[in-house]
């Protein structure tokens, strides 16, 4: 029951805001009710009309809606406002301060039932846990987004469910990932609902799922989709940040509906920030398909503009995965120290079994192709044996089978038949041909 259907609360209600400002009953009442009137409303035993809770709210000083609800005019407006300053922070690569604001902004939208204040900040502290590499609570903060927006259209629950399938991604459940990323841009695409902003960050981000488990095929269509629906923004930090400020002048001067229209434009831009974000995705698969064909410059310009695209310190996870197609690419190149000093940092900041688990076998597996062409086959040893246990928890077949050849051709070099046939036969037992995956058929294709 709300508080506008509970005549006991608002009687109470009505009696303490009375008190506070000094007013008898008779001065509340008139010139339209009785004292008597007010006295049974405040014991709350008579359900007051709209008519005369409008009337006392004026004769109290109030709004309409604060009066019925509890909660302050000003309320829900200053809480766009924080959650817009918890999106900047974000935006800025502050993880753990932003998840400090907007656990701030959920106790107090749960406080007052505010539902909707409450998804933003559930879905904001998933995406710092997201960027600080906290993939379980990360998930937890999705799933709980996605129940409290589950009575509205699947458009705006997309952030939420790609946040999950990400965090799912990102400790190696990468066949679950893929399913929860295919099904909803299946329900989007064959239902007709051609939201440009959530097919793009779907898009964005199957492109890593699909890589690991060898679908190049599917990962370069997946990025040319999101190439062709990226929305143009020239600077949406300094637009954004400029909504924030008319905002706050808005609300100084009691214009309450317009700065909620300017805090909605300025939390719109910084989910474009976000988006721009994903874009790098897209970069990175160019940069990997150019890498594949021997373009070598080309394929090394597109992965660098993808790491310029992440912010600095925003989402390391992410910029460890392009750091690692980087590294490969300058080792082919010749730059193998450069490669080495790029993956030792990506593995001592940010990449680990529980976090990236498959990029991370990825850099190990690079370290010891730099170690074994460089003489060391006891470092080589140590980085593939690494690599395999990652990839057998993973379930990234194909890499598997690549890195058990590798293993196996060291041991056999190094004099150790026995123990090489042994990393074959592991290797046979996980075999896929070139970019083939046991998916079902893709995804329906959207309108562009």
């Amino acid at each position: 029951m709300s508080d506008r259907d509970d005549p006991v609360t608002i009687g109470r209600r009505v009696q303490q805001m009375r008190s506070e400002r000094g007013l008898t009953q008779r001065q509340l009442a008139e010139p339209a009710y009785t004292p008597a009137y007010i006295s049974t409303l405040e014991a709350g035993r008579v359900r007051p009309s709209d008519e005369a809770l409008r009337h006392i709210a004026e004769r109290l000083g109030i709004a309409y809606d604060e009066l019925v609800t509890g909660r302050p005019a000003r309320l829900a407006t200053d809480l766009r406002l924080r959650l817009t300053e918890a999106q900047r922070t974000l935006a800025g690569g502050e993880a753990e301060q932003a998840a400090e604001q907007y656990a701030a902004l959920l106790a107090e939208a749960e406080g007052h039932e505010l539902v909707d204040v409450q998804a933003v900040a559930l879905l904001g502290l998933g995406e710092c846990a997201l960027d600080t590499g906290e993939l379980a609570a990360a998930r937890q903060y999705f799933e709980r987004t996605e129940h409290a927006l589950a009575d509205v259209p699947l458009p705006a629950r997309v952030p939420a469910l790609r946040g999950r399938a990400v965090s799912h991604y990102l400790a190696g459940e990468l066949r679950y990932a893929v399913y929860l990323l295919e099904s909803a841009l299946d329900e989007l695409n064959r239902g007709g609902l051609h939201d440009p902003d959530a097919l793009l960050l779907l898009y964005a981000s199957i492109i890593g799922p699909y890589m690991d488990m060898g679908a190049q095929a599917r990962a370069a269509q997946a990025a040319e989709f999101a190439l062709a629906l990226a929305p143009r923004s020239g600077n949406p930090a300094l637009v954004a940040r400029m909504h924030r400020s008319v905002a706050r002048t808005l609300l100084a001067e009691g214009r309450l509906a317009e700065a909620d229209a300017s805090l909605a434009k300025a939390a719109e831009l910084y989910r474009t920030l976000q988006i721009r974000t994903e874009l790098a995705n897209c970069h990175w698969m160019r940069g990997y398909v150019c890498a594949q064909n021997g373009e070598l410059d080309r394929a090394e310009a597109e992965l660098r503009q993808a790491l310029d695209m992440l912010c600095a310190g925003r989402a390391a996870l992410y910029s460890s995965q392009v750091a690692v197609e980087l590294a490969d690419v300058l080792h082919r190149r010749g730059k193998s120290d450069e490669a080495a000093a790029l993956l030792h940092d990506m593995l001592s900041d940010a990449l680990g079994p529980e976090r990236g688990a498959l990029h991370s076998a990825a850099a190990h597996r690079l370290l010891g192709i730099i170690a074994e062409d460089a003489g060391d086959t006891e470092a080589a040893e140590e980085h593939y044996v690494r690599a395999l246990s990652m990839l057998e928890r993973a379930g990234a077949a194909g890499d598997l089978a690549d890195l058990c050849r590798l293993l196996g051709d060291l041991l056999r070099r190094t004099g150790r038949v026995e123990a090489a046939l042994d990393a074959y036969r592991t290797g046979l037992g996980h075999r896929t041909a070139p970019g083939t995956t046991t998916l079902g058929p893709a995804p329906a294709a959207p309108p562009v």
